[in-house]
């Protein structure tokens, strides 16, 4: 067993005061002696548009992860992987990445699928026009007996990411997300459940939840829910959605926190007795 926790938060556009929620966060796994922190997607902000994004992004180490890695450093862990926002340029790359217990950068993967949306009456949000996609397929990287894929959002509709990722070694998938009420109502738990049974993975689902304080150019909500779904498809861990979201704090922030052991015994009974990988037909449809 290993104990592991994902973290919800409603990010705004101010990096200083999302930082401080997350330290929150860092402190109260600690709390719970959790050995790996799993937050959401835009952690350090979100933005009304490209321009607004490009400037936020200018601060995001001196406003924001330098302090998460300072706070890690302080307590000596948890392990955190986190979706933050990086310069390139005249656009920002929308990356996941790990902190160590030492509060290093030990991986970074580049978001591949960018969400370029017109959703009938709900958000027109296109993410190209101010994120840079990314183009390869970061191996798991190991933490004692997890071996962590890494993708972001959107990516979790695109199998072959997910079955990429198993064939190099997975057997947890983690994605942060920001993902819209509209689409969460119709899709979000399904497409967890799905990625873990196509797999044979956890799915570790940290997610934004609530109102953000932007207009893109609608209002921008997220549906919220962090889940992390075992091998069989089974919830482990659910939090609240945007409809019921828990109290704030005596601060006025919200977040929650989502706790649970991964019991990697159950992973390989789950592919002894349904031996995918062993009937995949690479020959015909070829290697993931």
């Amino acid at each position: 067993m290993i104990k592991v926790a994902v973290g919800q938060i409603c990010s705004l556009a101010s990096l200083p005061r999302n930082a401080n929620i997350i330290k929150k966060l860092i402190k109260a796994a600690r709390k719970s002696e959790v050995e790996i922190l799993f937050l959401p997607e835009a952690s350090d902000y979100l933005s009304k548009n490209a321009q607004h994004s490009l400037e936020l992004s200018s601060t995001v180490y001196t406003d924001f992860l330098n302090e998460i890695q300072a706070e890690v450093r302080r307590g000596k862990g948890p392990h955190i992987f986190i979706g933050i926002h990086e310069p390139s340029g005249e656009r920002v790359r929308n990356n996941h990445i790990w902190i160590s217990p030492l509060g290093e950068i030990e991986a970074r993967y580049q978001k591949i699928h960018l969400f370029d949306v017109d959703i009938p009456n709900g958000p027109i949000l296109k993410e190209s026009n101010s994120v840079e996609p990314g183009n390869t397929v970061v191996p798991p990287v190991s933490i004692g007996p997890l071996n962590i894929g890494l993708g972001i959002c959107y990516d979790i509709r695109f199998p072959e990411l997910a079955l990429r990722l198993r064939t190099l070694g997975a057997n947890v998938l983690t994605y942060p997300l920001a993902f819209t009420t509209t689409t969460g109502k119709a899709h979000w738990k399904v497409l967890a459940q799905a990625r873990a049974l196509d797999t044979q993975c956890f799915v570790i689902l940290a997610a934004q939840c609530g109102e953000h304080d932007v207009d893109a150019p609608t209002k921008r909500e997220s549906y919220g829910q962090s889940l992390i779904i075992d091998p069989w498809g089974e919830v482990v861990v659910e939090c609240s959605t945007y409809t019921d979201r828990g109290p704030v704090d005596e601060d006025g922030d919200y977040y929650e926190l989502g706790v649970a052991e991964l019991d990697m015994d159950k992973l390989e009974k789950v592919r002894e007795n349904m031996p995918l990988w062993k009937h995949k037909r690479d020959d015909v449809f070829g290697k993931p």
